[in-house]
């Protein structure tokens, strides 16, 4: 599995101020297009809202408060497969705490578990019993962020989740649990097939409702969760045909517009988040240093390969039962909230809870209630 040099390297951001003056001379300039008026959100992002985050990003932002934040968690960079591969280790101080990989999806990256990553290693800092503590490893998807771009094609669910094998190995962690939303939900799954015999648990806040046949049995609440899968197929899925079809073309407007970049990736978050605008329903300076990495590391094509990879590989979709214990949390605005008995039929289900506000990106907009999920689940895994 692990054919490269198995050196583990420190690394530090430090994005030059050339790259930020570029940045903000790109947002002056800014050519803006037309709206229908009165159009709201029917055609996509508004206007208005997009040149108003905009002007905060270019004028009231300031990514080296966000770096050094960034720069506070230890990070490294190693290579597998070929591909340089960066990621977040945080060390729990507790001696008992289990190792766990968190995985971002898009259009997230590490900055995602920002608020999460102290309450998960030091949870008595936090209000938390010590038991509950974990050792933290937070990798950039390849081809995000400092992972990126990525250099040859094939990477798609299933080779990131034996790379994400071969880091926890090479890290010398032997017993584990993984977590992940979006696509890191899909591959903390395929760890589920290809590390059983490491993986003791995998939690997800992210589990479409797979099926064939819809049972006549639906409850009320099931049917409401498949009409939402049918309304995102139909009209909240563009982005996803795009992207596993023509990434290479998308990437030449978003690489070279950061307004492109800003309304691309906070449209998701207006759509899949629970409450008011995008930088309402999670802080406004997170939301942008998601993005602001995005633009500087010049990954929104490569990000984007992702989509394409998977859906070429046949790799999107349920895995075939593991074995390994899983637990769901599902939050109201996520995508489309998932079916309990669909998932009991592609996963392991031991665990499922149900919550009354947050959506996709849990994390940020609720990391209280998954941090504390997160706890429950693995509790009786770690013996």
């Amino acid at each position: 599995m692990d054919n490269d040099a198995s050196q583990v390297l420190p690394f530090r951001i430090e994005i030059p101020q050339a790259d930020l003056d570029d940045l903000r001379d790109r947002l002056a300039r800014t050519r803006w297009p037309d709206q229908i008026p009165g159009a709201g959100w029917d055609y996509g992002i508004p206007l208005e809202y997009v040149r108003e985050l905009a002007e905060y990003w270019r004028t009231g932002y300031d990514w080296r408060v966000h770096e050094a934040r960034l720069n506070g968690f230890d990070q490294y960079t190693t290579t597998i497969d070929g591909q340089r591969i960066h990621f977040l280790q945080v060390r729990s101080a507790e001696p008992g705490a289990l190792p766990l990989i968190i995985t971002h999806g898009w259009p997230g990256s590490v900055v995602e578990f920002m608020n999460v990553i102290g309450p998960l290693t030091d949870p008595a800092a936090f209000g938390g019993d010590p038991s509950d503590a974990f050792h933290l490893i937070v990798p950039s998807i390849p081809g995000y962020g400092f992972s990126g771009p990525t250099r040859d094609r094939g990477w798609d669910v299933r080779r990131v989740a034996r790379a994400w094998a071969c880091l926890m190995e090479r890290l010398g962690y032997q017993r584990y649990g993984a977590q992940g939303g979006d696509w890191g939900s899909s591959i903390s799954r395929e760890l589920g097939l290809i590390d059983p015999g490491h993986l003791i648990g995998v939690h997800l806040n992210m589990l479409f409702p797979y099926f064939r046949d819809e049972p006549a049995d639906l409850t009320e609440q099931e049917r409401a969760r498949l009409e939402a899968l049918r309304r995102f197929r139909s009209t909240g899925s563009g982005y996803f045909a795009i992207q596993s079809t023509r990434p290479q073309t998308l990437a030449y407007g978003l690489t070279d517009s950061p307004a492109g970049q800003l309304a691309w990736i906070t449209e998701k978050f207006g759509e899949w988040t629970d409450g008011g605008l995008p930088d309402e329903a999670v802080d406004r300076d997170q939301l942008l240093t998601n993005v602001t990495l995005y633009w500087l590391t010049g990954t929104a094509g490569s990000s984007a390969r992702l989509y394409y990879e998977t859906a070429r590989s046949r790799a999107w979709g349920p895995p075939a039962v593991s074995g390994v214990p899983t637990g769901v949390a599902v939050f109201p605005r996520e995508i489309a909230p998932p079916i309990r008995r669909f998932a009991e039929r592609s996963d392991n289900i031991v665990y499922w809870s149900e919550f009354d506000r947050g959506g996709h990106f849990a994390a940020m907009e609720v990391p209280d209630l998954l941090v504390g999920d997160v706890r429950v689940f693995f509790r009786p895994l770690r013996r």
